[in-house]
């Protein structure tokens, strides 16, 4: 089967709700969608989600990446997946959520081609995947109820969004804690709100409390090693690395400086399947545990960590839900939810049957 050319296009899908982080606010998933078109008329689709504040990438950008990486990968055959994998990663620099896009769609060819589901080519199951939520930055009492409204729902693992004023922070914990208790366990995220002194005060402040905090994620900036071991060494809360592994030469980077407790793999940063592997064999070598998220992305992207996670028994944590806040759901027939469990569909491929806009 070969390649003959690869298209995309913007699809852009409204939000529930506006969600903000440290880094950014957004009321609209900008997504690419990718095409992957072969000589034997299969067709292989992926899904790109354009972050600048984090892997530096513009819908514009990723549509001229897409483009000149099909270019190079054009009349390259599906035999030869190694190689048309190695010409992904080295056609260009950076670009990463295009060749994620592109790579999840190269996956979802080999998994058609072969008859199987995707997770079933990458040597797992289809298994529960319990997802947290998350709880968009806001005041404390606006973050307290909509963490009322989740709970409501039946969620239990609830991932909150920190990284301004650490006092307000230590509010919104307290707060969410006094109100439910044993109820939910917490996870924070500051996506590099804090200063490593203040990640501390804050960590302290919850220990002091009693307050039982699953993981501490990117506390510090993304390229700020000794402020990531400083934050480590000083709280008994895990320390999960996400902006800074982009890489697998990023994650031997931190593990070697034992910055980390865990990774936050995402394709968007990593660059896909195929390089979102080498990182899980990283960590699995290190006795590392792994979490699988997503952006704030498209449902078929979403779904390809999905079909990973159900691979990897290092990825014990799942934060899915990008698609929960998403209005409509035009890109992922192979992904639903039921509260909180993630199910894959049994379909070939990604499992997502023709995507028809």
């Amino acid at each position: 089967m070969k390649i003959t050319h690869i298209t995309s296009q913007l699809v852009p899908i409204p939000l529930v709700r506006t969600f903000t982080t440290s880094l950014r606010s957004i009321s609209q998933v900008d997504s690419i969608l990718v095409i992957i078109h072969t000589d034997e008329n299969h067709t292989g689709y992926g899904s790109a989600a354009p972050v600048p504040v984090i892997t530096g990438e513009t819908v514009e950008s990723i549509l001229g990446a897409v483009n000149y990486i099909g270019q190079q990968l054009s009349g390259m055959v599906l035999e030869n997946a190694e190689l048309i994998f190695q010409k992904l990663n080295s056609c260009m620099i950076g670009s990463m959520s295009a060749k994620a896009a592109i790579d999840m769609a190269i996956y979802d060819l080999l998994a058609k081609s072969m008859g199987v589901p995707l997770y079933q080519l990458l040597g797992g199951k289809n298994q529960e995947l319990n997802t947290d939520i998350t709880i968009s930055l806001g005041s404390p009492d606006q973050m307290l109820a909509e963490c009322r409204e989740r709970i409501e729902e039946g969620y239990r693992v609830i991932k909150i969004k920190v990284g301004g004023n650490p006092d307000t922070d230590i509010e919104r914990l307290l707060r969410i804690h006094d109100a439910y208790g044993e109820k939910v366990l917490i996870r924070i995220d500051a996506n590099q709100g804090w200063k490593a002194k203040e990640a501390v005060y804050v960590c302290r402040a919850l220990e002091g409390a009693k307050v039982p905090i699953d993981l501490v994620e990117q506390p510090v900036a993304a390229s700020d090693v000794d402020g990531m071991r400083f934050v480590r060494e000083n709280t008994l809360f895990p320390v999960f690395a996400d902006e800074s592994i982009f890489s697998p030469q990023d994650a031997l980077k931190f593990i070697e400086q034992r910055a980390i407790d865990g990774i936050n793999i995402k394709l968007m940063k990593c660059g896909g399947i195929y390089n979102a592997l080498k990182i899980i064999a990283i960590a699995e070598s290190a006795d590392l545990p792994c979490m699988i998220g997503s952006m704030m992305e498209a449902p078929l992207s979403v779904l390809a960590a999905a079909q990973l996670a159900s691979c990897k028994t290092v990825i014990s944590r799942f934060d899915l839900d990008a698609p929960l806040f998403c209005q409509t759901n035009p890109l992922a027939n192979g992904l639903s939810y039921m509260g909180s469990t993630v199910c894959l569909s049994d379909l070939s491929g990604l499992g997502t049957g023709s995507i028809t806009l």
